[in-house]
């Protein structure tokens, strides 16, 4: 019997935007071309506003399970560094499994690097909170009441990463390694630019690039799965869908809707 937990992970939304759950390797697929290791690039200004909301449609095969929600929700100050505040979210279920799940992340406006990252899991029964400290300036973290333990240089998070990945400047046929998750045994994420497409969901039409991750991980985009990511062919790279094919079935998300936030703010 296929148990909820692998349909509505807490990270969907942010897997691809980083590991769903879980850790274990992924091999490279040999037709695709070797990731480059990539660090230090240049943010690229307009990727993104606050007050960005992207709504998402969560799909099991042909059934609506669900909602997604990713929203640039503000700027604060955390440790003297001036923040985004990004807020993910999935909600939905069946009539005897229920999901509310939530990561908040704050993220450095000029590096974008991680400096708090919040989950909130409510899955039927199971409820977990996690609340890590962030420190760039020291390449280490911590959990909640825990000591420091060592990081990597301009951590990023499961949110942060998605950002991030808006501003690298993407091109058709590379591979790109990064080795900036902020819990190291999360390292390397590599991400492969396989194409150019036009594709029609709720929101609209759109040109888009597309993706296919290869992530740290035992969910949709492990070595049992294949997933491919659509963003924006353009300067924001919004994600517009997300394709997965599992052993028990596909996992889908769709853009119903945008807002791209106010420059102003």
């Amino acid at each position: 019997m296929l148990r909820p937990r692998l349909i509505f992970a807490p990270r969907l939304l942010s897997s691809f935007l980083l590991a769903i759950i879980a850790t274990g390797a992924l091999p490279a697929r040999s037709s695709l071309p070797e990731a480059r290791s990539v660090s230090g690039m240049a943010i690229k200004n307009g990727a993104f506003l606050v007050g960005e909301r992207l709504t998402y449609d969560v799909r099991f095969g042909p059934l609506h399970v669900g909602h997604g929600t990713m929203l640039l929700a503000g700027i604060d100050t955390v440790r003297g560094h001036i923040a985004w505040r990004a807020l993910f979210t999935i909600s939905g279920g069946t009539l005897f499994f229920k999901v509310r799940d939530s990561t908040v992340s704050w993220f450095d406006t000029a590096t974008l690097s991680s400096l708090r990252f919040v989950q909130h899991i409510r899955e039927g029964h199971y409820h977990a909170d996690r609340d890590y400290q962030i420190y760039p300036e020291r390449a280490t973290y911590a959990r909640l009441d825990k000591p420091e333990v060592p990081s990597v240089s301009a951590p990023l998070d499961d949110n942060s990463f998605l950002y991030f990945l808006r501003t690298v400047p993407l091109e058709i046929g590379r591979s790109y390694q990064f080795d900036r998750y902020f819990q190291p045994e999360g390292n390397p994420i590599i991400i492969h630019v396989l194409r150019r497409e036009r594709v029609t969901v709720p929101a609209g039409k759109f040109n888009a690039i597309v993706l296919e991750p290869q992530i740290v991980t035992t969910g949709i985009f492990s070595r049992k799965g294949h997933a491919e990511v659509w963003l924006t062919d353009d300067s924001t790279h919004m994600m517009l869908q997300l394709k997965s094919r599992l052993s028990f079935g596909s996992l889908n998300l769709y853009l119903t809707s945008y807002s791209p936030g106010n420059r102003s703010r």
